[in-house]
C-alpha cells in the first residue's frame, strides 16, 4: 500500500511541478557556463596574458575615476587570462550597481558583451520564475519535489532481493514505445540522480532562509550572525562623507595575507567610514573554482583584521564555504561542470517521458475498464448472448471483446460465463457466441464441467438458435479443442445453425483470430476489431536462485523479475513469456546447415543480424526444405516460438515478480524453451519480454473461507501467491499440501513456509517427499490420511485450489476427492467456485 501511494505521489508531482522544474534545469545549465558562452559570442572581451602584471587596485581604479566612473568593487585574474569585473557604486536606493568589463592591463573597456541580458532573464527564471517573491516560492516549492522525485524514484526502483547494476544502469536502444520511454526515464534518471539531489539540496540554500539558517549552524566552525555575509552592501547614505583608502596599503595587505599564490581576489570597498574593505580572494591551487578565502583589512592601513582560510576549515564548513561550487557542480572541477549541465539540460526528458508513461497506463486503464464493465443494452435488434468457458480467463477476455465488437454494431449483449446458462436459458435464446477453451486432452474446464453435464444429457429442440463457436485449445493433445467440439456438434444435432464456421485457435494463433474477427464484421457489418492483448512489456531478470542443487531431479531455480512502471498483477495470476533461443543453440544450428550468422535481415521495424533474428523462430532439425534461400527468405518461412505461461509465486507488493522454474530436458539433452531461457540463456540483468495474464479462475476467495492448498513441485508457485495474499489480509484459516521427491533438497521455500506454519498464519502443513522412503508418498496419500479433517473444513466453507502436474497429481487428488466426498459432493464443488485448478 506504502509502495502504491508513493507511486500515485511521484507521477501526480511529476506532471504538475515538472515543467517548472524542466525550465530551472535548463536555465540553470545555461546560466552555470555564462561566463563562457559570453566570451564566446563577444571575440573582443579576449585577453591575451602578457609578461607584465595586471594593474594594481589603486591604479586600475584611478584610471577608471579619470574617466568617471564610480566603483564599488573589483574582481581580478591576477594570471590576466580573463577580464576584470567591474561593479559600479548603485545609485542611491539601489542594492547594486552595474557590472563593466575592462582590460586587466590597462583599465581600457572591452564595451558592452551581448547577451548580459539574456543571461539576465536566465537568472531571473532559475530563481524566480522572472514573478519575484512569488516565483520564488514556486521554485522552492518545485525544488523539494525534486529531493522527493529522487527518494520516491530510487524507492520505487530499488529491488527486494538481488541487485544488478547491469539492469539499473545499461539502456537498451532497440527497445520501443512504452519501454524505450520507461528506460529514459528510470535508466537516464539513475545516473542523473546524485547530481539532482545535489543540486536540489543545495539550491535550497537561496529560496529558505530557515532552510540556510539550519545549514549553517549544522555546517559552520562558527556561529554567524543573522546579517553577515548577506549579498554586497549598499550605497552610502546620503550627506554621509565617502570613506579614504589608501590604496597602496590595501594592495600590499592583500599581497601579505594571500601569498604569493595570489590568483584571483574580488575586492570591496568600505561604503562608509569606519567600515573595513572586505576581499575574497582564491589561491592558484585551489581544491576548485570557487574556494574562496576572506579577509577584512582597514582601508588605510592595509592591516588585516580579519582572515578566513578555506584551507583551515573543517570539511562541512568547507562545504558550506562550496554550496555555489556544488550546485553548479565547479566543486568537481570541469567535469562536474559538464555533468552538472547536462544532468540539468535532461530534465525535459523526466517532464516528457513522464507525461508519455502515464497517458500510457491510463490509455491501457480505460481500454481495461472498457472491456471489463457490463456491456450497456443498444437499441434495437435481436439480443446476443456471448458465453464463455475459460480455464486461464484467455477465453474469457476474448469473450468480452467479442462482446466490444457486437456493441459496437449497435447491437443489445449479454455476457455470462457457461455456468449461468442452463437449457432453459438456451433455449430462449435467439443468438450466440459461445467462446470456449479446452483444459487438457479434450476435458472441459472446471467451471464448465457441470454444463456439459446438463447440455450434453439434454434433449432439447432448438430451431431458432444461431451459433458461432471460438474454440481455444492446445494441439499438443490428441483431444484438440475437444470439449468446444463436443459442444458444437451437440447445439447442431439438437437443431441449432450455425453462423460460420467453428474457428479453432492454439494457443495465440494471431490468424485463427483474426478469422474470427472477419467473421464476426461478416455478422454485424461493422469493419474486423484487432484482438486487443496486452502488449509484452520488458521485464529485467534480478535473481535466478536454485532450489535443489542437489536434488536428484532436474534443477528448479526461484527466478525474480523486476517489473515495468505501472505492472500490476493479483495471486493467481500467469505470466506469458517470449523465450528465446540460447545463443549457442542458434550459432551450432547455423553452422550445421551451413550459414552465416552476421547476414543481414529485418525484423519489423529493425534491421538484425540473421543470428539475432534467429534467436525468436523455432529451429528445426531438419531444414533441407530451405537450403538455398537467401536469409531474409530463411528467417521469413521460420515459425516464431510460441510463449510459455508460467504461476506467479509473489504479489506485487514485494517489488520483484517470482516464478518457480523446472528445468526441461529435451530428448537430444537440450534444455526445454522456457525453462532453458529463464534458468540458463537469459543473462542476469537483462530483458525478458512478458505479460501477465489475468486468471480469476484461481483468484483467492473474496471472503474469509477456510483455504485448502494442494500441489506439488513448481505448482508451489500459485499456491504460494495465494498465501502470501492471505497472509496479508490477515486470513490464516490456511491449509498446505505439498510433495516432491526429497525433503533435504526439494522442500521449496522451506524457511517462509515453516515460519507462516510457526506464526500461525498457516495452520496446518502436510508434505508428502516420495523418495524418502521405500514405498512412495504422495500429496493425494496425504489428503486421503486427512480424510477426516477434509471434510470438517468443508463443512466450513473451505475452498479447494489445487496447482501441479494434471498428469499424476491433480488426477490423483481428484479420485481421492471423489472417494472420500462423492462425484456429486465434488461437481457441487465445482460449481460453486469451491474447487478450482490451475494445473499443466
Amino acid at each position: 500500500m506504502f509502495k502504491k501511494i508513493l507511486f500515485q505521489l511521484h507521477w501526480f508531482f511529476g506532471i504538475t511541478a515538472g515543467l517548472v522544474i524542466a525550465l530551472m534545469g535548463v536555465t540553470g545549465a545555461l546560466y552555470s557556463f555564462q561566463e563562457e558562452i559570453l566570451l564566446a559570442v563577444n571575440p573582443q572581451m579576449a585577453v591575451t596574458p602578457q609578461s607584465r602584471p595586471v594593474l594594481e587596485p589603486g591604479e586600475m581604479i584611478e584610471r577608471l575615476h579619470a574617466r568617471g566612473i564610480s566603483v564599488s568593487g573589483l574582481y581580478v585574474d591576477t594570471e590576466g587570462g580573463q577580464p576584470a569585473r567591474i561593479f559600479l557604486t548603485p545609485p542611491p536606493g539601489e542594492r547594486r550597481g552595474g557590472v563593466r568589463f575592462v582590460d586587466p592591463y590597462t583599465a581600457e573597456s572591452l564595451g558592452e558583451p551581448r547577451g548580459m541580458a539574456f543571461f539576465g532573464l536566465m537568472l531571473q527564471l532559475h530563481r524566480f520564475l522572472a514573478m519575484g517573491q512569488t516565483g520564488r516560492q514556486i521554485t522552492g516549492a518545485c525544488t523539494i519535489a525534486l529531493v522527493f522525485f529522487c527518494l520516491s524514484g530510487l524507492y520505487l526502483r530499488w529491488p527486494r532481493r538481488v541487485f544488478s547494476w547491469r539492469a539499473w544502469l545499461t539502456f537498451d536502444w532497440a527497445k520501443k514505445g512504452r519501454a524505450f520511454n520507461w528506460d529514459l526515464h528510470a535508466v537516464v534518471g539513475t545516473w542523473c540522480l546524485p547530481l539532482y539531489l545535489c543540486a536540489a539540496l543545495t539550491g535550497l540554500y537561496w529560496s529558505y532562509d530557515w532552510y540556510r539558517s539550519g545549514l549553517e549552524a549544522v555546517l559552520s566552525d562558527t556561529p554567524r550572525a543573522a546579517d553577515e555575509g548577506r549579498g554586497r552592501r549598499g550605497p552610502p547614505a546620503e550627506g554621509q562623507p565617502l570613506p579614504e583608502v589608501n590604496y597602496t596599503n590595501l594592495w600590499q595587505g592583500i599581497q601579505q595575507t594571500a601569498g604569493d599564490k595570489l590568483g584571483v581576489y574580488s575586492l570591496q570597498l568600505p561604503n562608509a567610514a569606519g567600515q573595513p574593505a572586505r576581499v575574497f580572494f582564491m589561491l592558484r591551487d585551489a581544491e576548485h573554482g570557487r574556494a574562496f578565502n576572506q579577509m577584512q583589512l582597514d582601508p588605510l592601513t592595509g592591516e588585516a583584521r580579519q582572515v578566513e582560510r578555506y584551507a583551515d576549515k573543517s570539511f562541512k564548513a568547507q562545504l558550506l564555504a562550496s554550496v555555489y561550487a556544488l550546485h553548479t557542480g565547479e566543486y568537481f572541477g570541469l567535469t562536474g561542470r559538464v555533468l552538472m549541465m547536462v544532468a540539468s539540460l535532461l530534465m525535459p526528458l523526466f517532464f516528457i517521458t513522464g507525461w508519455l508513461l502515464y497517458l500510457d497506463r491510463r490509455r491501457k486503464q480505460r481500454a481495461a475498464l472498457a472491456a471489463r464493465q457490463a456491456l450497456g443494452s443498444a437499441e434495437g435488434g435481436e439480443p446476443w448472448l456471448v458465453g464463455f468457458a475459460s480455464q486461464s480467463g484467455f477465453a474469457e477476455h476474448l469473450a468480452w471483446q467479442t462482446a466490444g465488437q457486437l456493441q459496437a454494431a449497435g447491437m443489445a449483449v449479454e455476457v455470462q460465463p457457461l455456468a449461468r446458462i442452463d437449457p432453459a436459458r438456451l433455449s430462449a435464446t435467439p443468438r450466440a457466441l459461445l467462446v470456449l477453451s479446452t483444459f487438457g486432452d479434450g476435458e472441459a474446464p472446471d467451471n464448465a464441467r457441470g454444463v456439459e453435464r446438463q447440455w450434453l444429457s439434454a434433449t432439447l429442440n432448438l430451431p431458432q438458435l444461431r451459433y458461432a463457436v471460438l474454440a481455444l485449445g492446445d494441439r499438443q493433445y490428441a483431444q484438440f479443442c475437444g470439449f468446444a467440439r463436443r459442444v458444437d456438434d451437440w447445439l447442431s444435432g439438437s437443431g441449432a445453425t450455425r453462423l460460420g464456421e467453428r474457428v479453432e485457435v492454439d494457443g495465440n494463433d494471431e490468424a485463427a483470430l483474426a478469422h474470427w474477427q472477419r467473421q464476426l464484421a461478416e455478422l454485424t457489418g461493422v469493419q474486423p476489431l484487432t484482438v486487443q492483448q496486452a502488449p509484452f512489456d520488458g521485464w529485467i531478470l534480478r535473481e535466478r536462485l536454485c532450489l535443489n542443487p542437489r536434488g536428484q531431479g532436474q534443477g528448479t531455480w526461484l527466478i525474480g523479475l523486476h517489473p515495468p512502471e505501472g505492472a500490476q498483477w493479483e495471486a493467481g495470476d500467469i505470466l506469458e513469456i517470449l523465450p528465446r533461443n540460447g545463443a549457442e543453440q542458434v550459432q551450432r544450428w547455423l553452422h550445421a546447415h551451413g550459414l552465416q550468422a552476421l547476414q543481414a535481415v529485418t525484423v519489423e521495424p529493425l534491421g538484425h543480424t540473421l543470428a539475432e533474428a534467429l534467436t525468436s523462430r523455432q529451429l528445426p532439425a531438419s531444414a533441407s526444405h530451405l537450403v538455398g534461400l537467401h536469409a531474409q527468405a530463411l528467417l521469413d518461412a521460420l515459425v516464431p516460438l510460441p510463449g510459455r505461461e508460467y504461476s506467479i509465486a509473489s504479489l506485487p507488493a514485494d517489488g520483484t515478480l517470482e516464478l518457480i522454474v523446472r528445468q526441461q530436458r529435451l530428448a537430444n539433452g537440450e534444455l526445454g524453451l522456457g525453462s532453458g531461457w529463464l534458468t540458463a540463456h537469459l543473462p542476469v540483468g537483462a530483458q525478458l519480454l512478458a505479460r501477465v495474464r489475468r486468471n480469476s479462475a484461481f483468484h483467492a476467495p473474496v471472503d474469509d473461507c477456510p483455504l485448502i492448498l494442494i500441489g506439488n513441485g513448481t505448482g508451489l508457485a500459485g499456491l504460494r501467491s495465494l498465501l502470501k495474499a492471505r497472509v496479508a489480509s490477515g486470513r490464516a484459516r490456511n491449509w498446505l499440501l505439498f510433495g516432491e521427491r526429497n525433503a533435504e533438497h526439494d522442500f521449496y521455500c522451506r524457511d517462509e513456509l515453516q515460519g507462516w506454519l510457526r506464526d500461525g498464519q498457516l495452520q496446518r502443513l502436510d508434505l508428502a517427499f516420495s523418495r524418502d522412503q521405500a514405498q512412495p508418498i504422495y500429496v493425494q496419500d496425504r489428503l486421503r490420511e486427512a480424510s477426516a479433517e477434509l471434510q470438517q473444513w468443508l463443512q466450513r466453507g473451505a475452498a479447494i485450489y489445487v496447482c501441479g502436474s494434471l498428469q499424476g497429481m491433480a488426477g490423483g487428488v481428484d479420485r481421492v476427492l471423489r472417494e472420500v466426498l462423492g462425484d456429486a459432493a465434488v461437481e457441487a464443488l465445482v460449481e460453486q467456485g469451491r474447487y478450482r485448478r490451475d494445473v499443466y
